[in-house]
C-alpha cells in the first residue's frame, strides 16, 4: 500500500521555473503537471507568469518566462533536485553554454529553512536575493517567507534590489 502524505512527513517548498526557448510556457505547464501527478509531491500554488529580461549569459539571447511554484514534498532535497533536473532533461534541456538560453530551468529556491552547500545543491538558493525575477514572483506567493540566512522576509529582499527593469506579468494564471 503506497504510503500517503501527511504533514508531518512534508518539506515546504520553492521552486524558480525559467525558459527563454521553444515556447516555454509548454515545458513549464508540463513540468508542473508533472510534479503534481508525483506521489510525493503535492503542488499547492502558481505565482504569475512574468517576462524578464535575461540576466548573464551571452548577448542577444530572447527575454525570459519566469514563475515559481509552491509545493508539500516528501522527498528530500536531493531527491527533489534529482526530480527537477529529469524534468528539464525531458524539455530538450542541454546545458552546454552557462546561463544560456534554455527551453526549461527548474532552481530549487528553499526547501522548509535548510540551509545545505554542497557540491551538488545549496540551499536556499545563493543568488535569489538578487534577482528580480526570483523574489517578484516568489513575493506573489509568500512575501513573508524569512530567508533562514539573511533573517528578513521576501518582501524586504526585493525592496533592497534597483528599480525592476523590462520585468512585466504575462499572466495572472497560467
Amino acid at each position: 500500500m503506497p504510503q500517503v502524505m501527511t504533514e508531518r512527513n512534508q518539506s515546504r517548498a520553492f521552486l524558480g521555473l525559467g525558459g527563454n526557448i521553444d515556447h516555454p510556457l509548454t515545458h513549464f505547464r508540463r513540468a508542473r503537471q508533472q510534479l503534481a501527478a508525483h506521489p510525493r509531491v503535492q503542488l499547492k500554488a502558481s505565482s504569475p507568469l512574468y517576462s524578464t529580461p535575461p540576466v548573464g549569459g551571452p548577448q542577444g539571447q530572447p527575454d525570459f518566462m519566469n514563475a515559481v511554484l509552491e509545493i508539500a514534498t516528501e522527498l528530500t532535497a536531493v531527491e527533489l533536485l534529482l526530480f527537477c533536473q529529469q524534468l528539464e532533461h525531458e524539455s530538450g534541456r542541454v546545458r552546454s553554454v552557462h546561463w544560456g538560453p534554455r527551453p526549461l530551468d527548474i532552481d530549487l529556491l528553499f526547501v522548509d529553512n535548510q540551509v545545505l552547500d554542497s557540491k551538488q545543491l545549496t540551499l536556499p538558493h545563493p543568488r535569489l536575493a538578487e534577482r528580480h525575477f526570483v523574489l517578484r514572483p516568489l513575493c506573489d506567493l509568500a512575501p513573508q517567507l524569512q530567508h533562514p540566512q539573511l533573517q528578513c522576509s521576501m518582501l524586504e529582499l526585493l525592496d533592497k534590489l534597483p528599480p525592476e527593469e523590462g520585468i512585466h506579468c504575462l499572466h495572472k494564471a497560467w
